[in-house]
């Protein structure tokens, strides 16, 4: 399986790597930094791969594939062969402003968890914005509820609440309450599980990038409030330059 860097550090730009395998446009390295979406809410990563030759190929996406990710960069089957070193780099401002908004989106489910037992029935991030669905059934006033939760978490973040991640045993892990806010999801059947905790607000299992202090996300911005059934009330935000 691929080493998944950013799991390590979120905020390692570049980094090198050896080609495994080059399958007309995707390449496959033995270590990336690229977060291959759509995985985890959140939409991929971009950037460039610079080649033995000193070429630099666009990596358009990244996709999970199996374990695997799998660097989509037009022309890499002319220019890559298995065994190649090759150098990695990503599009930090797009990276940086779903790490903020990814770390956001925990604080906004925490609240509406803690306050309504409400959990996430879907999501998606990318750089402009945040898109997540709650089950709210039972409670009347939603969009009054969700707009609670996005400005209160904006308050939570002026806090300057330092971000841990750290890895924990299956068994251990599963006997924290509220571990998983996912509806419909359960962590993956690993022996361990890496914890993302904001303290006092939230611990969660999860595998994307995350910001290192609440404070750099900044003030967040509702964008649209709708309801796609009772079991999704949907609420769109962003956050401000």
């Amino acid at each position: 399986m691929v080493k998944l860097l950013f799991q390590e550090d979120s905020y390692l730009k570049e980094f090198d790597a050896t080609v495994q395998k080059v399958d007309g446009d995707r390449v496959f390295l033995d270590q990336t930094a690229f977060h291959p979406g759509p995985s985890g809410g959140l939409d991929t990563d971009t950037g460039w791969l610079i080649t033995p030759s000193g070429e630099k190929l666009r990596v358009e996406k990244a996709e999970p594939v199996e374990g695997d990710v799998a660097h989509i960069a037009p022309g890499a089957a002319e220019k890559l062969s298995a065994g190649d070193k090759v150098h990695g780099i990503i599009d930090w401002e797009r990276r940086h402003r779903m790490m903020r908004l990814h770390t956001a989106s925990h604080i906004v489910a925490a609240l509406l968890y803690d306050k309504y037992g409400a959990k996430v029935t879907g999501g998606h991030i990318t750089p402009e914005a945040a898109r997540d669905d709650f089950d709210l059934r039972g409670v009347p006033d939603w969009k009054a509820a969700l707009r609670w939760a996005v400005e209160e978490a904006s308050r939570i973040a002026k806090k300057c609440i330092e971000v841990k991640v750290y890895w924990l045993p299956r068994e251990e892990a599963a006997k924290i309450p509220g571990l998983v806010k996912l509806a419909d999801k359960l962590p993956p059947a690993v022996e361990k599980l890496r914890i993302v905790e904001i303290p006092g607000v939230d611990v969660q299992a999860d595998g994307g990038p995350h910001v290192k202090n609440t404070c750099e996300i900044g003030e967040l911005e509702i964008l649209k409030l709708e309801s796609k059934g009772s079991r999704r009330r949907r609420v769109y935000y962003t956050v401000k330059p």
